[in-house]
């Protein structure tokens, strides 16, 4: 889940390991091993040549994933999120966790709507510089219950943040994304990039407490860390958000806190140490109608309600 800041940085220190951030001069951030920025894997493809006359014609080139409406809280990462009904003199919406309410984790079952909030977040460009502050007016809707998830009002419109800040927001994808997808987790905590591939989907995923449902696994080239809970996971083909990352199994515990489980629709077990996980977020475009307002009585929304 949203593992310490402390205890990552504790356990950074212990191995030597160096954290380098992004400010505004530089749109690459460092990378896990194994894993690949997206700035190299948008050049990998820029070099590929020119296919001949008769021959094969090349792959659409992936959208270049930015940091630009991606935000840094507290304790989490976010991003502004504008949905497929989103319109431009709409109050804007940022997405993070659940657990990373300023007022703690949902209980099981917990479901929080239309809770007046003042939280603020620290806006990021496209080279992750800081673009500005925006305040949040509610927590429109928050919950750790078969997903993982929170979605701000903020005291801002789409049009007014890209006017004052020249920022545009991720667009939230409305469909159901598929395994082997190209993906890019981007923290605006940590103003870092994650580039792996959907590996599959989790029945249902388990985490002391909490079961969330249909889960987004990665493959083991991004090794998130704490503080990147609540990033946007864009599909870098589409450059639409298609879940919210939220945990991973750290040491090999079985269905623990920090160590969630996968259980499978026959309830077998199993655990990935070092793998993590995020929640898909395109059942959200089905709970909010016009005027960017969470409805949860909308005949396609299956979000859990209070």
């Amino acid at each position: 889940m949203n593992r310490s800041l402390i205890g990552t940085l504790a356990a950074l220190a212990l191995s030597g390991a160096t954290l380098v951030s992004v400010g505004a001069s530089s749109a690459t951030a460092a990378t896990e091993p194994g894993s690949r920025s997206a700035d190299a894997a948008a050049t990998a493809t820029a070099e590929t040549p020119t296919h001949e006359k008769g021959k094969a014609k090349p792959k659409p080139r992936p959208k270049a994933v930015t940091f630009e409406g991606t935000v840094a809280l507290s304790n989490c990462s976010g991003a502004v999120v504008r949905l497929p009904r989103s319109a431009d003199q709409d109050p804007a919406l940022v997405m993070s966790n659940g657990h990373c309410l300023e007022g703690g984790f949902p209980a099981p079952g917990e479901v929080v709507v239309d809770r007046p909030s003042s939280r603020t977040f620290t806006l990021l460009d496209a080279r992750a510089g800081d673009a500005g502050t925006v305040r949040a007016t509610k927590v429109a809707y928050a919950t750790m219950t078969d997903t993982d998830v929170s979605l701000y009002e903020v005291d801002a419109t789409y049009a007014e943040i890209k006017e004052r800040f020249g920022v545009k927001p991720l667009a939230l994808a409305a469909e159901h994304p598929k395994a082997g997808t190209a993906i890019s987790v981007v923290s605006g905590y940590w103003k870092k990039r994650y580039t792996c591939s959907v590996d599959g989907f989790v029945h249902e995923l388990r985490e002391g407490q909490w079961t969330w449902k249909d889960s987004v696994r990665y493959t083991p080239e991004c090794q998130t860390i704490g503080g990147t809970s609540g990033s946007p996971v864009v599909d870098t083909a589409t450059g639409a958000v298609i879940a919210v990352n939220n945990t991973g199994n750290e040491s090999g515990g079985r269905c623990t806190d920090n160590n969630p489980c996968e259980v499978d629709e026959n309830g077998e077990v199993t655990v990935r140490k070092g793998i993590n996980y995020a929640q898909q977020s395109y059942q959200i475009t089905r709970c909010v109608a016009d005027g960017n307002q969470v409805d949860l009585s909308l005949p396609e929304c299956t979000l859990p309600r209070p």
